[in-house]
């Protein structure tokens, strides 16, 4: 019932080196605390289906996740984003560049993209 996000990330070497061995700093939505060291990572699933058939039950399950990374500088959030990419894409598919932004009060840099997934159950 959820996309093996962490799963295929811990096994690559680019996220490894910038987002730490396992556990890494690639959380679930609402796990990474206040003071997590940056850069870190969050994602969260967006949207999802299974694959409905008339007769017997779904055999794979889609997931929309939108990932969102958190960093000190911009191109720290990039690097970060891009190895996530790169780990990810052999995988599933990214479907939406959704854009860099700064926080205001914490000035954090923030990258963001949406990944759509297909798990065989």
């Amino acid at each position: 019932m959820f996309a093996p996000i962490n799963a295929v990330c811990a096994l690559d070497p680019g996220v490894i080196a910038l987002l730490g061995s396992p556990p890494q700093r690639l959380y679930s939505f609402g796990e990474a605390a206040q003071d997590t060291v940056k850069p870190y990572a969050v994602w969260q699933t967006i949207s999802g289906s299974p694959d409905n058939y008339l007769a017997g039950r779904p055999d794979i399950d889609g997931f929309t996740l939108q990932v969102d990374v958190f960093a000190t500088c911009a191109k720290d959030a990039r690097a970060v984003a891009k190895a996530l990419r790169d780990a990810i894409e052999p995988c599933a598919y990214i479907t939406r560049w959704g854009g860099e932004s700064r926080d205001p009060v914490t000035k954090n840099y923030r990258y963001s993209f949406d990944v759509d997934w297909i798990v065989q159950r």
